[in-house]
């Protein structure tokens, strides 16, 4: 699937890091060629009005447990970084390869390697062939290694091979099979909860160790105040740390549980209304650096079961870019900001030339209505479950047109 002719994007309002502006997009043979406000159309191109939406780079996905096509399209990605966690795991270099090409050539699939074999935590895994064969990264999946030899090598492997080390921020030993988090909330539940301390906890040991191993890290998502606070001095001490978050966990808290609805049983768990605020806090303040779906379809034989027994995860593609543009509107952010999140650093990342407005980058491109209403209804998306904790919630924010190598793959035109 080739760009067959050029094509040049009038009328919009496009999204750079350095701001929003209007001008013009030209995109040729799958590339961006020019952008700005004196960029014109030539012969032969076809024109695409944009009518004053936003003209964007399209979404890249950090930290996916599925391939879901349709939900990814509605929600304006083009790019997903994989998590190992497959069956089976993602542990060597032909399966690494497999899903390096599967998603082509309308979504590129970017798959991150398992850090141990079988993700047991105990043997590496061969991460350099694994590199070779397409791997972007290295994940310990949805477990923390809780060897600390085992983790330090991993990190001092990961740097000589300059590939960023994603790890999950949960000490084993602390957090158990809990399916929340220990306060009053879960305490009037009744339900097997984890002290919050479980993440900051695993993300000092880990940052000591990246410190030492001069590694790049990523902690998948930071769920609490303590947390971002040990990222944000990391952060200041100038080691190589990086953090996510999805937005479940800054749009809502563990009140979201009450009713039981397994739709809110999540990995880390929903946290406090002061994590909460405290997870905002630290986004407008630039502690963040990624804003993932998490997205996680489970269907209702892992989430039809007591809160306790179902299976973490949510349906996130979908909602991902509406639930972000909230924190625009809120004031906690600016427009800009909200796509270096969701595009720019994420395929920084990863290293791929994606994610932003600027020439000789990918023709990843689109066109978003930022205020356009609807209601997210379960019954009604294109993921292949319909776990979202935010069911029948009013957005606003919707994908127009979706380019993926300057060819149109997804939007809904209206």
């Amino acid at each position: 699937m080739k760009q067959v002719r050029p094509i040049t994007i009038i009328g919009g309002r496009m999204v750079t890091p350095e701001g929003v502006a209007e001008g013009s997009l030209r995109l040729v043979d799958g590339l961006i060629e020019a952008l700005g406000p004196e960029v014109r159309a030539k012969e032969g191109d076809e024109i695409i009005e944009a009518r004053g939406r936003l003209v964007v780079p399209g979404l890249v996905d950090f930290g996916v447990f599925a391939v879901d096509k349709p939900a990814f399209h509605f929600g304006g990605i083009t790019r997903a970084a994989l998590m190992p966690d497959q069956s089976p795991p993602l542990d060597y270099p032909s399966r690494v390869g497999h899903i390096a090409k599967s998603g082509k050539p309308d979504l590129w699939v970017h798959p991150l390697a398992a850090a141990t074999r079988s993700l047991e935590g105990r043997e590496l895994a061969e991460i350099a062939l694994m590199k070779e064969a397409g791997a972007r990264g290295v994940a310990t999946g949805r477990r923390w290694i809780g060897d600390s030899g085992v983790m330090l090598r991993l990190l001092q492997y990961a740097a000589m091979l300059d590939l960023v080390v994603v790890s999950h921020a949960e000490d084993a030993g602390l957090a158990g099979e809990a399916a929340a988090t220990a306060g009053e909330i879960a305490t009037r539940l009744g339900l097997p909860a984890a002290l919050a301390e479980a993440e900051a906890l695993a993300i000092a040991r880990d940052v000591a160790l990246a410190e030492m191993a001069g590694a790049r890290l990523h902690v998948r998502q930071v769920t609490t105040a303590r947390g971002l606070d040990l990222v944000r001095e990391a952060k200041r001490r100038g080691v190589a740390v990086t953090c996510g978050i999805s937005p479940a966990h800054f749009m809502l808290s563990d009140l979201a549980t009450a009713d039981f609805r397994t739709f809110t049983r999540l990995s880390p768990p929903l946290r406090s209304e002061a994590d909460r605020q405290a997870a905002r806090v630290a986004i407008g303040e630039g502690v963040v650096d990624v804003i993932t779906s998490s997205h996680d379809p489970c269907g209702p034989e892992d989430k039809r079961l007591p809160f306790a027994d179902a299976a973490p995860g949510m349906a996130g593609a979908e909602t991902l870019l509406a639930m972000t543009l909230n924190l625009v509107r809120d004031g906690v952010i600016d427009t800009a900001r909200a796509f270096e999140l969701l595009a720019a650093n994420p395929a920084r990342l990863l290293g791929v030339p994606a994610g932003r407005l600027e020439p000789s980058l990918e023709a990843d491109i689109a066109l978003v209505d930022p205020d356009a209403p609807w209601v997210i209804d379960r019954r009604r998306m294109e993921a292949t479950a319909d776990n979202t904790p935010f069911d029948r919630q009013g957005a606003e924010g919707r994908v127009r047109m979706l380019l993926k190598g300057g060819v149109r793959v997804g939007g809904d035109t209206q």
